[in-house]
């Protein structure tokens, strides 16, 4: 599977359209039960709002978004679009609107929901994930700095080393590039230790 882009963490951005205030919250999730208790905490946190309009895109391809009350299209559909522009996924945006009692039309209500959502996710930090094993190895301090030379040199993330009657080697590294690492180290420890590795993930790497 390919690498993909997301975000991390939250981050919010406000616009302002006719005394109408649109905030938007875009967040990382990973599944539709994490993006849909984003949306419940938003909703929770905005409970006098009109309207709480989200769209969330998953890494599986699960798209979903609602216009919570506006007219078809004007709400729903351009936080989907940014999201879609912005190329990320394990993403949910919710763009909550506080009415300020002036009708926005269908052209107004577009251009805020989509201002509100592209704001919020330009703000946020992008993040690459990538599908990565972790890997650890208990080796003699005799042979420490140099397993150590080459875990590195496969472009693997090392972690910091445990010190204790061996040394606890931990690191991480893209899925399908561990194999020859691994071979390597079986030679060189001659089967008195094995490297321990992890099932597939995705994470930042």
């Amino acid at each position: 599977m390919s690498d993909y882009q997301t975000i991390r963490g939250v981050s919010t951005f406000e616009y302002e359209e006719k005394r109408s205030r649109f905030i938007a919250t875009a967040s990382f999730a990973d599944t539709e039960e994490k993006a849909l208790e984003v949306l419940n905490r938003v909703r929770a946190a905005n409970r006098t709002a009109r309207h709480n309009v989200y769209a969330y895109v998953l890494r599986n391809g699960r798209t979903r978004y609602s216009d919570d009350g506006e007219p078809a299209k004007t709400a729903g559909t351009p936080v989907l679009e940014s999201i879609g522009h912005a190329g990320v996924s394990d993403v949910i945006v919710v763009v909550t609107r506080y009415f300020g009692g002036i009708l926005l039309g269908t052209g107004g209500l577009v251009r805020a929901y989509t201002a509100a959502a592209s704001g919020a996710l330009q703000q946020a930090e992008l993040v690459s994930m990538r599908l990565v094993v972790d890997c650890s190895l208990c080796v003699p301090y005799a042979l420490f700095e140099q397993v150590q030379r080459m875990v590195a040199a496969a472009g693997a993330k090392l972690q910091e080393p445990v010190f204790a009657d061996v040394v606890t080697l931990q690191w991480r590294m893209p899925a399908g590039e561990e194999t020859a690492l691994c071979q390597s180290l079986a030679e060189l420890m001659r089967g008195a230790a094995q490297v321990q590795v992890s099932a597939p993930e995705y994470a930042p790497f």
